[in-house]
């Protein structure tokens, strides 16, 4: 497995999930584009978001997935973060039924409670990413989905940028992060039961070009992507 310091260009102090994402909460929403993530979710095929009943939403942040499940119909989205000052901003944003301090390995929720299990840009954070996907499959219903936004692995070694953010200081940190390749999301979810039904890459187009004009050199490159499985019924 490839170490992100071996594609690093940026040389940023890096701090760990909780300590970075608790400095990040407060400007979060600003620096997070909507291209990234819930582009992707509105282009896949399936699942029909309206049918969703109770959904899991792992590494929930400040609830941005979670309003917008909710603003499609779905029943019930719990959340799951490790952060307090990410569940704070969730809190107060209302989306969730229920906020949980944990870890997305480990939730703690029910068992077969869940007919979609989703998370949103947390894989690049996880040193191995077979614990997630067997977290998700028992907590799925049989015939449940699994909605995973990754940040690409294309994107971290070619341009050598680890998520990160500027903090009230001014400095510029990076957070944890692990370079998974296509394959290891396959493998690791195809090893812990799940079928993979659709995957979709977002790829830097006018719409990222628009709110970053300096990534017009990374054009049409691949930055996130979205896997869509299927626990049999």
């Amino acid at each position: 497995m490839s170490s992100f310091s071996d594609f690093d260009q940026r040389g940023y102090r890096t701090v760990d999930v909780t300590t970075g994402y608790g400095r990040w909460a407060g400007t979060y929403e600003q620096t997070v584009e909507d291209v990234m993530d819930l582009a992707l979710l509105e282009e896949l095929a399936e699942p029909d978001w309206s049918a969703v009943r109770r959904a899991a939403d792992l590494g929930c942040g400040t609830g941005r997935t979670g309003a917008w499940l909710r603003g499609r119909g779905a029943a019930s989205v719990e959340g799951v973060d490790l952060t307090p000052e990410m569940l704070a901003r969730a809190r107060s944003r209302g989306a969730h039924d229920r906020l949980i301090e944990g870890d997305v390995r480990a939730t703690g929720l029910a068992s077969g409670a869940y007919d979609l299990v989703v998370s949103s840009l947390i894989d690049e954070h996880l040193p191995d990413l077979r614990p997630f996907y067997d977290e998700a499959w028992r907590l799925a219903a049989p015939g449940a989905w699994c909605v995973v936004v990754a940040y690409h692995p294309h994107f971290i070694m070619t341009t050598g940028m680890p998520t990160h953010f500027t903090d009230a200081s001014g400095e510029d940190l990076a957070i944890t992060t692990h370079v998974h390749l296509v394959s290891d999301h396959l493998t690791a979810g195809l090893g812990a039961g799940w079928t993979l039904a659709e995957m979709r890459e977002g790829v830097v187009d006018d719409r990222w070009i628009a709110a970053k004009p300096k990534w017009e050199r990374h054009r049409h490159h691949p930055v996130s992507m979205a896997l869509t499985w299927r626990k049999p019924a």
